[in-house]
């Protein structure tokens, strides 16, 4: 069992920056891959970011390169996303998410990362609102 509890989102002019945290408690070695995803209303719940604790490979949605940071603080059992350069298209519901990593990597593990059907465990979410 694994234990998710997001926090840091919040309201937000466009070009600022934004941090998400998220403590995760539990069996957190076993299940290793950690990600971040985000719902917009009407919209399906996307992949943005994802990592694979282990050995650290990290994996964005090409509309998160450049401006989304995922990184996993293993002393503190946090998994956190750096938004910079918010933009309103940023304005969603971000959950975090963990699960046992696959074998694999590459393409393969981007795709698999990035897939909410991937993941056993989710946050409760955090609102993010980027207007002016």
């Amino acid at each position: 069992q694994v234990h998710l509890v997001e926090s840091g989102g919040g309201s937000a002019d466009p070009g600022n920056s934004l941090r998400l945290d998220c403590v995760v408690s539990g069996d957190v070695y076993t299940n290793d891959c950690m990600g971040w995803f985000r719902q917009a209303p009407g919209k399906e719940r996307e992949g943005v970011a994802g990592i694979s604790t282990g050995d650290n490979i990290r994996a964005y949605i090409d509309s998160a390169k450049g401006r989304f940071t995922i990184y996993h603080a293993a002393a503190k059992n946090t998994l956190s996303l750096q938004i910079d350069n918010l933009e309103p298209e940023d304005t969603a519901m971000y959950y975090c998410a963990a699960s046992k990593c696959p074998i694999y990597r590459g393409l393969l593990f981007t795709r698999w990362v990035l897939a909410a059907k991937s993941y056993d465990y989710w946050g409760q979410g955090t609102q993010v609102t980027v207007s002016s």
